[in-house]
């Protein structure tokens, strides 16, 4: 199922890096920037992690609770947010449950390849719980002032 700008944004269930328990519907009455990358500490995904953790203070001003989502362990999370000293959860989606709510696990193709893997997509979820905004052509670099826009 493809998601559009004004739906109702899947309410999911799923661990961050602690083991805490982080459900979407818990965040009803914020903003949410929910973000799906590939992979932990890799250059895309850590340059968009640290561009979010650099303008985090202008996240949190305009109102926006900030959330990564990946594929990786809780213990890949865990050295990621250390390593870059990450101010903001990020949630171990191993099974991919969540991606698949998202329609963010999807066939991608590099150099020939064609293989599955995640779709770096931005959701922005309105107080109410609706999507108000879907980012797919991610400027890691920059992705703070897509979403600030």
């Amino acid at each position: 199922m493809s998601l559009e700008i004004g739906n109702k944004a899947p309410d999911f269930e799923a661990k961050d890096q602690d083991g805490n328990t982080i459900k979407l519907s818990d965040y009803k009455g914020k903003k949410v920037v929910l973000y799906f990358y590939p992979k932990d500490n890799t250059p895309g995904c850590t340059a968009q992690a640290c561009d979010l953790r650099d303008h985090y203070d202008a996240l949190l001003d305009a109102g926006y609770v900030v959330l990564g989502i990946s594929t990786d362990s809780e213990k890949s999370h865990k050295k990621f947010i250390e390593k870059h000293e990450l101010p903001f959860p990020l949630i171990a989606d191993e099974d991919k449950a969540v991606h698949e709510l998202y329609n963010t696990w999807r066939e991608k193709k590099n150099y020939g390849r064609t293989y599955m893997g995640t779709v770096r997509t931005t959701f922005v979820i309105d107080e109410e719980g609706k999507i108000a905004e879907i980012i797919e052509k991610v400027k890691t670099k920059e992705h703070s002032n897509q979403i600030l826009k």
